[in-house]
């Protein structure tokens, strides 16, 4: 395996190992003879939140990946919830491999209350340097457990509720730091009935998934190229700083269509590949997949 190959191979068997649904959907698909192994799935992007401070955030965090091959692509801008984002190609010469795009994110923390910027540097100004400089990114081991070591001291519970009454995103990333957001099912490559995202939240919705509503359970891009859904974040009872212990948001599972581009809707479907279809991501859809770990969704 290459270091890139482990670093996703270890961010998925955490990932999948702390949030159930993950299991529980792949289970479905094959109870009801849609996919024969969980390998026949094709993941379409994972995505990671950061905090822009000095030392993190993405222009820390993108050095994994830049390293790798993946290649830095357009910015997103959400004014709302205070966040700027990119997404990264998958290197070039792995186009067969249909690896997983990177969505990455990063809070404006300059643009919070005075309060919440306090609250969020008593823990990352301990963080005095950038942490992925002292790495050897070659080394896939170390990069996977770097994804998944504390980057500051973990926070109390007063601090996380703090910052959730002003931005939920700031208190998803204070207690979970890069743990993996989501992954993404790529809907389109399935089988003939479960190839769209419309009949593929019907087989979910029929099976009890808890879906995000915001915006719809369905979020279309203008162009029509690009359907996605999610579930709602998986709740995880975390433990704060002082012993306290409280139910907060870990991650989800995201589900994507990307529909075949005009200029391409002549060839046939075997011969459609990833080049072929709608790319990229749309701001729109991603602002209310962020959504996917409020609490107007988890407490539902």
């Amino acid at each position: 395996m290459t270091p890139l190959d482990i670093v996703l191979s270890g961010l998925m068997r955490r990932y999948t190992e702390r949030v159930p649904d993950v299991k529980n959907i792949l289970y479905a698909l094959q109870q009801q003879g849609v996919i024969n192994a969980p390998e026949a799935i094709e993941n379409d992007h994972i995505a990671f939140r950061t905090m822009g401070v000095p030392n993190l955030g993405l222009a820390s965090f993108e050095k994994i990946f830049l390293h790798y091959g993946y290649e830095k692509k357009e910015p997103y801008n959400f004014a709302e919830k205070k966040l700027n984002a990119y997404w990264y190609a998958p290197p070039a010469d792995r186009a067969a491999d249909n690896l997983p795009r990177i969505f990455a994110s990063e809070l404006r923390v300059g643009d919070l209350s005075k309060e919440a910027q306090r609250i969020i540097h008593k823990y990352t100004d301990t963080v005095t340097s950038d942490p992925v400089d002292a790495l050897d990114l070659n080394d896939g081991e170390a990069v996977d457990a770097f994804l998944h070591q504390p980057l500051w001291k973990m926070p109390t519970l007063a601090d996380y509720q703090t910052l959730l009454a002003e931005s939920e995103y700031a208190a998803w990333v204070i207690y979970n730091r890069y743990y993996l957001n989501h992954f993404t099912i790529s809907v389109h490559n399935l089988p003939d009935g479960y190839n769209t995202i419309d009949e593929f939240v019907s087989f979910l919705e029929q099976r009890c998934f808890k879906l995000n509503s915001s915006g719809g359970v369905i979020k279309v891009s203008p162009d029509g190229g690009l359907r996605q859904a999610s579930t709602v974040a998986q709740m995880v009872d975390a433990k704060f700083a002082g012993g306290d212990t409280f139910r907060i948001a870990g991650s989800y599972v995201e589900f994507a269509e990307r529909r075949v581009l005009p200029e391409f809707a002549h060839l046939p479907a075997d011969q459609i590949t990833r080049q072929h279809r709608r790319d990229g991501f749309e701001a729109a859809n991603a602002d209310k997949i962020f959504e996917s770990t409020f609490v107007a969704q988890t407490g539902r």
